[in-house]
C-alpha cells in the first residue's frame, strides 16, 4: 500500500492538484486523502474514485483484466477453469 499511495502523491504533485481540488474531484474527503498519503490506509471504493479524478480509471480496471500465471500447469488450470461460477470447497 506504501507504494501505492506514494505513487499516488507523485501523480496529484505533478499535476499541480492540492488534496482539496482532488477532494472535490473524486468525492472523496480530504482527511482521507491525508490519511492515505500519511499512513498508506485507504478503502478500494476511495482508492478507485482517486485513480478516477487523476484520469487513471482504465488503468485500475487493467489490473486484474487478464489471468497472470508463471508454469504451463497455471496457465492450463486458468484455461480449464475459465468458465467457473464457484470455487472449489477443500
Amino acid at each position: 500500500m506504501a507504494q501505492l499511495a506514494e505513487s499516488f502523491r507523485k501523480r496529484r504533485l505533478e499535476k499541480g492538484l492540492s488534496r482539496k481540488a482532488v477532494a472535490g474531484q473524486s468525492g472523496v474527503p480530504v482527511p482521507t486523502i491525508a490519511r492515505f498519503e500519511a499512513e498508506h490506509r485507504i478503502s478500494l471504493e476511495s482508492y478507485a474514485a482517486l485513480c478516477k479524478a487523476l484520469g487513471y480509471a482504465e488503468s485500475l480496471k487493467a489490473v486484474m483484466a487478464e489471468p497472470k500465471y508463471s508454469t504451463m500447469s497455471e496457465l492450463e488450470t486458468i484455461n480449464a477453469n475459465r468458465n467457473r461460477k464457484r470455487g472449489t470447497t477443500k
